[in-house]
């Protein structure tokens, strides 16, 4: 039985690639909710962490648009909960993602987000 250390396999080696790891942190700060400003201005020149920032700021926005339908009686209340709970599991698979290296487009969000500039 042969055993690989994580440096025998370069391709499935983590630490490969330094714009991933100088973004990592700061692309998973990035999913939890106002954070998201954190790698859109403090990490400019990684793509890794604007990628994962951009994502979560149209989260952000539309966390901010489901609490501002909680104003509504009882569907408000519905729909709120349903975004925070969809919108969470977003976040977690994203810094779930992020962890482990990868770029992961979000149905729905990463088109939107691929059309911010800053």
């Amino acid at each position: 039985m042969e055993v690989k250390s994580p440096s025998s396999d370069a391709k499935g080696a983590r630490g490969t690639d330094p714009v991933i790891n100088d973004g990592k942190f700061f692309a998973a700060v990035g999913y939890i909710s106002v954070l998201c400003f954190v790698p859109l201005f403090l990490k400019r020149d990684n793509a890794f962490a604007q990628f994962h920032g951009r994502q979560g700021l149209v989260l952000f926005i539309l966390e901010l648009a489901a609490s501002m339908l909680k104003v509504v009686p009882v569907l408000g209340d519905v729909v709120f909960t349903l975004a925070w709970v969809v919108f969470g599991i977003f976040s977690l698979v994203a810094i779930v993602k992020v962890l482990m290296d990868q770029y992961w487009e979000m149905p729905v969000i990463h088109p939107i987000a691929s059309k911010i500039t800053l």
